[in-house]
């Protein structure tokens, strides 16, 4: 099987009512149990330190985020109360990146059941993204010479404007994001290529799009390894989407992406992105789509 990493710290408390369906993380994990994709459970990351973050981020801000200090007017564009735990699980989730990252490098093919906080800049989250995990960990293998060029394929419904951000001046880790055009951000920072998609797209179209785009960059291109943010809020039932992929076009999507890379022959490490509402069952099953996809193609 798969090696799939879960650290308790993805799941941060949050007051009472609040909109982010931390739940979700938790109950992802208990889905992948019950289907059998970590029969052996999972790999346990250890949480990036501050060194390891300053590397795609500025080190004031790291420093504000692990002191719980964030200035407020930052706080409110991450949307979230930067407490201990919601530190933590920042710091969790960079490390499991990280994590599967050297996992997907060794067998192919690896998961995070958290990660894709793609708005998180240099200097500062937002949108929910606290530190950039994607960013930390290609750099971090950048740095350690274990890649030399790496494709971030971002599906998420949303612009990866904070993964351009912090890889923007990094011609040999390529970013791509596929994302609802109307939607946020409305301030996007240009990434090595975005494709901005029209509001009410469903799954032939979306699916016809990623066919024609995704096997010439990734041959072109040849990535030591891919990055890929399998961002759920693309679904048609999203709060936050505005695209109208269903379950089915959500699978199909995942199993394309995985199997193009098995294709290739390249490692593809897989982060969950995305995904809003009120039913977290929904919104975790959807979360586990991409780790059958992985599994399928094992």
């Amino acid at each position: 099987m798969i090696p799939i990493v879960f650290h308790p710290a993805y799941e941060a408390a949050l007051p009472e009512g609040h909109r982010f369906p931390m739940r979700k993380y938790g109950r992802l994990a208990e889905i992948l149990r019950a289907r059998g994709l970590a029969p052996n459970g999972f790999v346990t990351p250890e949480p990036a330190d501050a060194d390891l973050l300053s590397g795609a981020h500025d080190r004031d801000y790291v420093g504000v985020v692990l002191t719980q200090q964030v200035p407020r007017a930052t706080e409110r564009a991450i949307g979230l109360p930067v407490t201990e735990g919601v530190a933590a699980r920042a710091r969790a989730s960079a490390g499991g990146t990280l994590r599967a990252a050297r996992l997907a490098l060794d067998h192919g093919l690896a998961g995070s059941t958290a990660g894709g906080s793609h708005h998180a800049r240099r200097a500062g989250g937002a949108g929910f993204c606290v530190f950039n995990d994607v960013a930390v960990a290609a750099l971090a293998l950048r740095r350690e010479g274990a890649i030399t060029r790496a494709l971030v394929i971002d599906l998420d419904v949303h612009q990866g404007d904070g993964t351009a951000d912090c890889l923007g001046r990094e011609p040999d880790l390529f970013t791509l994001s596929i994302h609802c055009e109307r939607n946020y951000p409305h301030d996007k920072v240009p990434g090595d290529l975005d494709i901005g998609l029209p509001d009410g797209l469903g799954d032939a179209d979306y699916l016809a799009v990623l066919e024609a785009r995704l096997p010439g960059l990734v041959q072109n291109f040849a990535p030591d390894l891919i990055f890929y943010n399998a961002g759920v809020d693309p679904h048609r039932d999203d709060r936050l989407g505005r695209l109208c992929l269903s379950d089915d076009g959500l699978r199909a999507r995942d199993r394309y992406v995985v199997g193009l890379a098995r294709a290739r022959n390249v490692p593809l490490c897989a982060v969950v992105g995305g995904g809003y509402g009120s039913d977290v069952d929904a919104l975790a099953a959807r979360h586990a789509l991409v780790f059958e996809a992985l599994a399928a193609h094992a």
